[in-house]
C-alpha cells in the first residue's frame, strides 16, 4: 500500500535510530506547466468526478504548491540495511512491551475484529506499532498542499491526481476536515499510514458513529487496517512466520519466496522448527534466508505475502511478520550465526547490480537495494558459478562476475520438481456477512525456472568524463558527491 518505501513512516524511524547508509543523488525530471493553469484544470476534473463546489471552496486555501515537498521526493535515500539492523531497531525498547499491553487493553476490540475479518490482534498490532508507533506518529504535514504538489509534478502526476481526488472524497462525506488532513509529506496519514484512496476502499466505521475515522477512533483504525489485510487475502486461522533451523547443505536454490514446498518436503532436506514442532505435512510453505543461509531462517506461509502486499520490501514485511510473531509469545529469532555475516556496503550492491545487468538480468534501478530482481540474479549466477544459492550477496561473488571473462553466458537455473507430492492448495475460509467481500485468492508461488533474459550486447567503452559536484540533501543534512556524468545517471531515483 506504499509508493514504494524501504523504510515506513519516516518521521518514527527517524525517531527510532539514526539512518545508515549512503543517500544517492536523485537526477529528476524539471517542473516547466504553469501551476495555477494546471490547479485550475484539476478542479474542472475534480467537479466531474463528483466533488462539489463547496468542498473545493473550503478545500482550496490548502491546494497550493510546497516546495519542500518536491526537496523531499527528490531527496529520498538508500538505506542498505539487513533484515536483524532492521528488526532490532524498529522492535528494540518498549516497542514489543508496548505492543502486548495495546493487545491487553483492547482485547475484547480484537477479539470483534477477528471475528469480522479474520485477522489475529497481534498481527494488525505489528503494522499499528510499526506504522505510527501505535498512533503515536501521524506526521504534521499537510496532506492537501503535499497531494497538490505532487498531483502538478513532473515526477508522478497522474498517480497522485487520483489521491488528491481522493482526499477531496474524504472531506465530502465529512469523515475529515480540511484542517484535520494531515499526515507525511507523501499524502499518507492516520494510525495505519493509509493513503487516501485505500482510507476510501477500506476505512471502515467500527465504532459507529456515522464516520470512517482513521486518525482519532481506534476502532476504525485498527478494523480498517485489519479489513485492508483480509481484502488482499489474510487467510483466516493459518500461520504467516515460523522460525526455523537449516541445515548446513541443502538445495539452497529452492530458498526463495516464490517457491513452496510442501512442509514434509522441507523436513526431509533437513529444516527443522527452532522451536516448538514442524508438522510433518503438505501445508506448502516458502523458505526464506533474509541474509544468507548463514542467518536467521523462515518458513513463509500463504498468510506472509499478503505482508508483502501491503509493503513490497522483503525487510519490512519479514519484519512486521516476526513482529506479529513475537506479539503471539514466539522468542526472539536465533542470531548466533548471523555475528560473522558482513553486509556489502551499498558502493558494492551498486556495483553487482552493474555487473548483473550486463547480463542481461532485470535488476531494476541501480540503487543499491536487495531488491527482489537483484535476488533472483544473485542467486541465478550463484548456481552459475557453482555457489550456494542463498540469493545472499557476497564480495566473493562480485569478484567473480568481475573476473568472468565471459559475461554474456549466463546458464539459467535449471527447472526444479519437489520429490514429495505437489502443495495442497487449503480453501479460504469464507468471511461473515459483516467483512469485506473476498477477493480472488492470490495464486500459489510454484517453482519456476530462474531464466535471465538475452544478455545485452556488447556496448563501446565510454569516453572519459570530468567529475562533476552533485549535492543532495538526505535527513542528516547536505552530503556532496564528486561522480562521472556516467554514474550520476546511475543514482537517479525515479
Amino acid at each position: 500500500m506504499r509508493f514504494a518505501k524501504l523504510i515506513v513512516t519516516a518521521g518514527l524511524v527517524l525517531a527510532t535510530f539514526a539512518v545508515t547508509g549512503e543517500a544517492m543523488a536523485a537526477p529528476r525530471c524539471v517542473n516547466t506547466g504553469d501551476f495555477n493553469r494546471w490547479l485550475t484544470q484539476f478542479k474542472q476534473e475534480a467537479l466531474a468526478k463528483g466533488i462539489t463546489q463547496q468542498t473545493l471552496a473550503a478545500a482550496s486555501p490548502d491546494m497550493y504548491f510546497e516546495e519542500s515537498v518536491i526537496k523531499r521526493d527528490s531527496g529520498q535515500g538508500v538505506f542498505q540495511l539487513t533484515f536483524l539492523q532492521f528488526a532490532n531497531r524498529l522492535l528494540g525498547g518498549k516497542r514489543i512491551p508496548n505492543g502486548l499491553a495495546k493487545i491487553q487493553e483492547h482485547r475484547a476490540l480484537f477479539g470483534r475484529i477477528e471475528k469480522a475479518y479474520g485477522v489475529p490482534g497481534e498481527v494488525v498490532t505489528a503494522v499499528w506499532g510499526l506504522e505510527s508507533d501505535y498512533g503515536a506518529l501521524f506526521g504534521k504535514f499537510k496532506i492537501l498542499p503535499a497531494l497538490t504538489t505532487l498531483a502538478y509534478d513532473c515526477r508522478r502526476g497522474d498517480k497522485f491526481r487520483e489521491e488528491l481526488i481522493d482526499a477531496l472524497r474524504i472531506i465530502q462525506r465529512g469523515d475529515k476536515t480540511v484542517d484535520q488532513m494531515t499526515g507525511n509529506w507523501a499524502g499518507e496519514f492516520g494510525g495505519m499510514q493509509f493513503t487516501p484512496s485505500n482510507y476510501i476502499k477500506y476505512g471502515v466505521d467500527f465504532d459507529g458513529d456515522g464516520h470512517r475515522d482513521l486518525v482519532n477512533s481506534i476502532p476504525d483504525t485498527l478494523a480498517s487496517a485489519a479489513n485492508y489485510l483480509h481484502s488482499i487475502g489474510w487467510r483466516r486461522g493459518e500461520p504467516w512466520l515460523q522460525e526455523v533451523k537449516v541445515p548446513d547443505e541443502m538445495p539452497w536454490q529452492e530458498a526463495d519466496l516464490d517457491t513452496q514446498h510442501p512442509r514434509s518436503q522441507w523436513i526431509a532436506w533437513g529444516v527443522r522448527a527452532a522451536h516448538g514442532a514442524l508438522p510433518n505435512d503438505k501445508m506448502p510453505a516458502s523458505l526464506i534466508l533474509p541474509m544468507g543461509r548463514k542467518g536467521p531462517a523462515f518458513l513463509a506461509y500463504q498468510n506472509f505475502h499478503v505482508f508483502t502486499d501491503w509493503n513490497s520490501s522483503l525487510v519490512y514485511a519479514t519484519t512486521v511478520a516476526y513482529f506479529a510473531t513475537r506479539l503471539g509469545g514466539a522468542p526472539a529469532v536465533d542470531e548466533a550465526g548471523a555475528k560473522d555475516i558482513k553486509p556489502i556496503t551499498t558502493e558494492q550492491m551498486m556495483e553487482l547490480q552493474r555487473q548483473l545487468q550486463k547480463r542481461g538480468f532485470d535488476v531494476g534501478e541501480i540503487d543499491g537495494r536487495l531488491g527482489a530482481g537483484t535476488r533472483k540474479a544473485v542467486r541465478t549466477m550463484q548456481v552459475q558459478y557453482g555457489l550456494p544459492a542463498d540469493s545472499w550477496p557476497t564480495v566473493e561473488l562480485i569478484a567473480r562476475l568481475e573476473s568472468d571473462k565471459n559475461p554474456g553466458a549466463v546458464a539459467p537455473l535449471a527447472k526444479q520438481t519437489a520429490t514429495d507430492a505437489p502443495p495442497v492448495q487449503r480453501p479460504v475460509t469464507q468471511p461473515p456477512v459483516s467483512a469485506a467481500p473476498e477477493t480472488a485468492p492470490r495464486p500459489a508461488p510454484t517453482r519456476a525456472a530462474v531464466v535471465p533474459p538475452p544478455a545485452a550486447a556488447a556496448q563501446p567503452p565510454a569516453a572519459p568524463s570530468h567529475k562533476i559536484t552533485v549535492r543532495v540533501w538526505t535527513v542528516q543534512g547536505c552530503l556532496t558527491l564528486r561522480m562521472s556524468p556516467e554514474k550520476a545517471r546511475e543514482y537517479r531515483r525515479c
